[in-house]
């Protein structure tokens, strides 16, 4: 299977108290031609003032799929642990909904122990934490298609994480994106466990998308030709510096094929 080379934008929001200003820095990226504009499902910064201004994941998407027009955006990734399950795919089919199909259901087993202690929920271990994700999922899945009215569309799935007992193997069973971390050696030695977990399940690995934080022009080449087409630029408040993705989306336009024209 051959896709286009896609870059996406992680917006975190956090440093910045002025709403508007994010707003603004979505706009900006979708008219510089980005593919996917990410967030985080966080409630408190991750870098800068532990205490800093911070805003709501999935409100926030609400928001844009009211004020986007083309691109497809979500979680990178939502916290399996912080809603329930069924609800979730329910918020899912109704900003899908909102956007007329262009929502990402990113998702992943939660880490950061703060956003569980101010919040109430129990952070409890790891292990115990991708039990839950592992027990959300088909439940997610299931309820996607009991909702009336249902999704406008399969609404794809991205999973991060790559530990090789737990996470790949919901990787390969449930995922159309997969969001690895790591240096290319190691999203390749993890890419040939999501591919044996595939093959033992009976699906094709081809289904599944690989996405990667952008490395940069100098190794985005190494990671395309080893089968990534998913890049993802990180950018922090209060600024929001877009240089960084404008260079990615230039690397992206010089080594994509131009459309193809003149056919009947």
């Amino acid at each position: 299977m051959t896709r286009p080379i896609r870059i996406g934008l992680q917006l975190q929001p956090q440093h910045q108290p002025d709403y508007g200003v994010i707003r603004d820095t979505v706009l900006r990226a979708e008219d510089a031609g980005v593919d996917i504009v990410f967030n985080w499902d966080h409630f408190y910064p991750l870098t800068g003032d532990p205490d800093g201004a911070h805003f709501e994941c999935w409100t926030m998407l609400g928001a844009w799929a009211e004020q986007t027009e083309r691109v497809e955006f979500g979680a990178l990734v939502t916290c399996g642990g912080y809603r329930n399950p069924d609800l979730l795919a329910d918020m899912a089919r109704t900003v899908d909904h909102i956007s007329g199909g262009r929502l990402i259901l990113g998702i992943g087993a939660g880490w950061f122990e703060k956003d569980y202690e101010e919040y109430g929920y129990e952070f409890g271990t790891k292990g115990a934490r991708l039990a839950l994700l592992a027990e959300y999922l088909p439940r997610i899945t299931a309820r996607l298609g009991k909702l009336n009215p249902p999704p406008t569309r399969h609404i794809p799935i991205l999973i991060g994480g790559g530990g090789p007992r737990k996470t790949l193997p919901l990787v390969a069973k449930y995922s159309n994106i997969w969001h690895s971390f790591g240096d290319l050696g190691t999203h390749v030695e993890k890419w040939g466990i999501v591919e044996k977990r595939c093959a033992e399940i009976g699906r094709h690995a081809s289904e599944i998308e690989r996405s990667v934080p952008w490395p940069g022009v100098d190794q985005a080449a190494a990671y395309a030709d080893a089968g990534v087409t998913l890049f993802t630029v990180g950018v922090s408040g209060p600024d929001y510096d877009l240089a960084p993705l404008v260079e990615a989306i230039g690397w992206r336009d010089e080594n994509s094929p131009p459309p193809l024209s003149g056919l009947a």
